[in-house]
């Protein structure tokens, strides 16, 4: 592999387009407000407002890195506005595209899954404001692996705490204790591999390609890096 291949996440396209709709629909809006008569105000109210949509959307998309991932010899590295997380190829165990069964169907994730050997090095890597951000993205997937009776209880407002809370200790398999943020980030890694098979989820939007594609390209990159690794020693 090279020794940096560089990921630019779809939310990083059209944001010159969106800007431009967004600021072309501001002017329409105000110009229906000047000319329409008052009884017709609520079609240029709704064009200027769903003109500040488009223009928030832009500055979303601007705000986010030119990257969403940089892999490299060493690590995969993935990064937002939100912070960064890193995981040296070493510590990956397992990459694949998600899966859930439905009764007799078994329908793919539209998300990358990543298993971890060892919880620490990568506990170590994120920072607290992105690991806030990815348990509150995250929620949905609580609902994979439930049983039909317990997925009826959560859409009557009626869900177990523990299904959408996590306990704020951990202790990992080395004896390193955790709490707060850390430990329920931990914790949280800890249900979805047992109910999804993977600790860190990908979700497409921050990728420029299939799924499958970056799972193949993953898979390939730490072929190769074990492969250099084996023939330098």
């Amino acid at each position: 592999m090279s020794d940096m291949i560089q990921i630019r996440s779809i939310a990083k396209r059209n944001i010159v387009f969106s800007a431009l709709v967004g600021l072309f629909l501001l002017v329409l809006g105000i110009i229906l407000l000047i000319a329409l008569p008052a009884t017709s105000y609520l079609v240029g109210i709704f064009t200027v407002s769903f003109s500040f949509v488009m223009l928030l959307i832009s500055w979303a998309k601007y705000r986010e890195p030119s990257f969403s991932f940089l892999l490299s010899k060493q690590a995969i590295q993935y990064q937002c506005r939100h912070g960064k997380w890193k995981i040296e190829w070493d510590n990956v165990q397992r990459v694949d595209v998600p899966s859930t069964n439905r009764g007799m169907l078994n329908q793919k994730l539209d998300m990358v899954g990543i298993k971890l050997k060892d919880y620490k090095p990568f506990l170590s890597e994120v920072s607290p404001r992105l690991m806030t951000n990815i348990l509150m993205e995250q929620r949905p997937l609580l609902f994979h692996g439930l049983t039909n009776e317990e997925l009826k209880s959560c859409k009557t407002g009626q869900c177990g705490a523990g299904e959408l809370l996590e306990d704020d200790s951990y202790k990992g398999p080395d004896g390193t204790a955790y709490k707060g943020i850390q430990a329920m980030f931990a914790n949280r890694m800890v249900k979805l591999r047992d109910r999804l098979g993977f600790d860190i989820f990908i979700a497409s939007s921050d990728l420029d390609r299939s799924e499958a594609e970056f799972v193949a390209l993953l898979k390939q990159c730490q072929e190769q890096v074990i492969s250099e690794a084996v023939h330098s020693r």
